[in-house]
């Protein structure tokens, strides 16, 4: 092959490189604005005379509408399809139900549970249909969402290896190797991958990541920002307490078969202790706001809401069985679901001089009256330091009023339309749930997942099919669907496209390919493929991952005859090291959870730069071993 001489326009695109990475890592500015700011550079110095091949300036914002890109729009509106019908809140309950609510349980069952998914769909894909469930999981744990997205997004790509179909390149694979036969002698000519021809690396290297976030990730992870999409952030424990100075907390308690109370009604209970009965469940069905004129059919379980003796106390004289902790309950009590609000009662409600008896308010409004707060006065069923308890039920409702409800966020906002209060609680998701419309919604997952799985049809397409059948069976509005897009992450990676195809049109990615194989001309055959995996893994971070395998799969086909090396092998270390993506956040699964857990550039350098030289050492030994 003919070398490559450095010319002026490949001068122009590794200055474009370097000054791409210093904007990255220093980030003096957004990075997504980074990636815009790069794009409109290219463009302009396109029209310099000289650099008219660095782009195409009517093609310049085609990755706007690239396959890539439209793709991820389209699992952003079907993720938030899913979320909407209450089904990501149903899994990250079960996750935590039979996980466990510690880091070091949680982080392994979602990312190998995202690493399957990403081996049979597109890891972003996967990435993004779980991120919801993520979300909600560290809210309900507390666990800062920064430490358990980045392990899930990584082992998302580090799925893709797992299959042929896991991932581009490997798609491509089987191709290229075809063509490369057609122009070898019979005796070099090399046999296709199968499906799962490449499942043990992928395996190693999934267990790899799992086990890399979960014994080195309390040093590696960053641990400043919260997540999920609660309120306040507190807990309905921790807020009672600091502004009421209710020492409360939810209970749950189960009334035996068979118990004496049969019969009698919720209203029985209070009367005798001093707690609130805010929840119900009976053959299967829960209740977050029972009226409390309902009678008691054992065997039930009851959500309790008092202070932790008053619950023993009640439960001890009554031959109640407490359990440690929530479990019917956990759902309905998340703080993803529901919470503590504040109403006030205006001037001219026509509540004034009517108390929650009167209204049978649970049954009205789907809230719980904790409290209600007069002047400087505090009235609760629940005794504080300064005052005893009051049968808030029958206080009868002044204007000015503070009512404290605890109440599912979809009942406050049917609450904030009614003019008989004033929502002073702003801060809570103020969207209703569809749990009806989980049919459509796993329909046209289904429908999606098939068309990718069994069609010729571009992902992007069979992609939009779902989430266009989403909005037609109104699981979401078009407004909902447009506010489901992360558009920075839409415009960073839409932005990059253009770079990378500068890389490879101006021949800059096939000049860095001959200077660094003259590098290693004459070293041994394991070398000359381990620098082959770490020239893939280089040129992923510059250039889309399926570029740099077309560009390098032929290379490494005619490196490894010339070396007397197995040439599939080497071809198959190039798809696979394009998935070594982690140093910076130019992967697509790197940029779509860069916003939402607040990640910085330099969080991916000090967490991605051990997990590049761990997959480059896995998968070659691996490969070596298998192969």
């Amino acid at each position: 092959m003919e070398a490559i001489g450095l010319t002026f326009p490949m001068m122009v695109v590794l200055g474009l490189l370097l000054f791409t990475v210093i904007l990255f890592v220093s980030e003096v500015v957004r990075i997504d604005f980074a990636a815009i700011l790069v794009m409109v550079l290219l463009g302009l110095l396109s029209q310099v005379p000289g650099l008219e091949s660095l782009a195409d300036v009517s093609q310049l914002f085609d990755g706007l509408a690239s396959n890539a890109v439209v793709s991820i729009i389209a699992v952003m509106i079907i993720g938030a399809g899913l979320d909407k019908t209450g089904l990501m809140s149903k899994v990250a309950a079960l996750i935590l139900k039979h996980g466990g609510q510690t880091e070091a349980r949680v982080v392994p069952i979602i990312s190998g549970t995202v690493g399957v998914i990403s081996s049979f769909m597109q890891n972003v894909g996967a990435a993004a249909l779980f991120l919801p469930v993520v979300s909600r999981i560290a809210v309900r744990t507390e666990l800062p969402l920064s430490r358990l997205l980045m392990p899930m997004g990584f082992c998302a790509i580090l799925g893709g290896t797992m299959t042929m179909v896991g991932s581009s390149p490997l798609i491509l694979l089987n191709d290229l190797i075809h063509t490369a036969n057609n122009t070898l002698p019979e005796a070099d000519r090399m046999e296709t991958f199968g499906l799962f021809s490449v499942t043990p690396v992928g395996l190693a290297l999934v267990a790899t990541g799992i086990l890399y976030f979960v014994l080195f990730g309390r040093w590696i992870l960053p641990s400043g920002q919260k997540g999920g999409d609660a309120t306040s952030g507190q807990t309905t424990k921790d807020y009672l307490k600091s502004i009421y100075g209710l020492k409360t907390d939810i209970f749950e308690i189960t009334i035996p078969e068979g118990h004496p109370v049969a019969g009698q009604t919720f209203d029985d209970v209070i009367q005798r202790y001093h707690v609130y009965i805010i929840g119900s469940a009976y053959q299967g069905k829960t209740w977050f706001a029972p009226v409390i004129q309902t009678e008691i059919t054992p065997p039930c379980r009851l959500a309790v809401l008092g202070r932790a003796r008053e619950v023993r106390h009640m439960a001890e004289d009554a031959g109640f069985i407490l359990h440690d902790k929530l479990d019917v309950f956990a759902e309905d009590y998340a703080p993803t679901k529901s919470g503590v609000a504040e109403v006030v009662i205006p001037p001219g409600s026509s509540l004034v001089g009517k108390c929650a008896h009167d209204v049978v308010f649970r049954k009205t409004y789907g809230a719980s009256m904790l409290a209600i707060h007069r002047g400087e006065e505090t009235l609760s069923l629940v005794s504080t330091e300064d005052h005893e308890p009051t049968q808030i039920a029958e206080v009868p409702f002044r204007a000015g009023d503070t009512l404290v409800l605890l109440t599912t966020w979809e009942a406050l906002t049917r609450l904030s339309r009614n003019r008989d209060f004033v929502v002073v609680t702003t801060d809570y998701p103020q969207e209703e749930l569809r749990p009806t419309k989980v049919g459509w919604a796993l329909l046209f997952f289904l429908i999606a997942v098939l068309l990718i799985l069994f069609t010729d049809l571009r992902l992007s397409l069979c992609l939009l099919t779902g989430a266009a059948g989403m909005i037609l069976t109104r699981v979401l509005d078009i407004d909902e669907a447009y506010n489901a897009v992360s558009w920075s992450t839409v415009f960073l990676l839409a932005s990059l496209i253009p770079l990378g195809q500068a890389v490879q049109s101006s021949g800059t990615a096939t000049w860095i390919a001959q200077e660094i194989l003259i590098i290693l001309d004459g070293w041994p055959v394991w070398s000359l493929q381990a620098g082959l995996a770490i020239l893939a893994t280089v040129f992923t971070l510059i250039m889309s991952n399926v570029g740099a395998t077309v560009l390098l799969v032929p290379l490494a086909i005619s490196i490894a005859i010339a070396a007397g090396g197995d040439p599939a092998i080497f071809a198959l270390t190039v798809a696979i090291s394009t998935s070594n993506s982690f140093l910076i956040p130019t992967h697509q699964v790197n940029a779509l959870i860069m916003g939402p857990a607040g990640y910085r550039v330099m969080d991916f350098v000090k967490s991605g730069g051990i997990m590049t030289i761990l997959f480059l050492v896995v998968s070659l030994a691996v490969m070596n071993l298998v192969f």
